[in-house]
């Protein structure tokens, strides 16, 4: 589960300083965060490019590996104390009710 957030969340952020650098297209009521995690695996248009190549942020999305189903999704706009999908991915979590052997929920992790 650690690994899988991480190797995510990795590619969430570096789609948001491609976003920041002027690399990709940002529009400008976005917050420069994926509007879905498919967009990471499809990649998007190199503005920077004159090939006009894509940029890819993960070659697969893992699934989640307690639940062997889709990830929670939090927006950019979504306080952290209650996550919910919205315009973009700002982060990702665990659907699992399980409690880790650290005592921490694994959809805190």
């Amino acid at each position: 589960l650690r690994y899988a957030l991480r190797e995510i969340r990795e590619a969430i952020d570096a789609y948001k300083r491609a976003s920041d650098d002027g690399k990709i297209e940002r529009k400008a009521d976005a917050s420069g965060y994926p509007p879905s995690l498919a967009t990471l695996v499809e990649g998007v248009e190199e503005k920077t490019s004159p090939e006009k190549t894509k940029i890819y942020f993960l070659r697969r999305i893992p699934k989640d590996p307690l639940t062997g189903e889709d990830w929670g999704l939090r927006s950019y706009a979504s306080p952290a104390s209650d996550p919910q999908p919205g315009k973009d991915v700002y982060d990702v979590y665990s659907r699992s009710d399980e409690v880790g052997l650290n005592k921490v929920p694994y959809r805190e992790w």
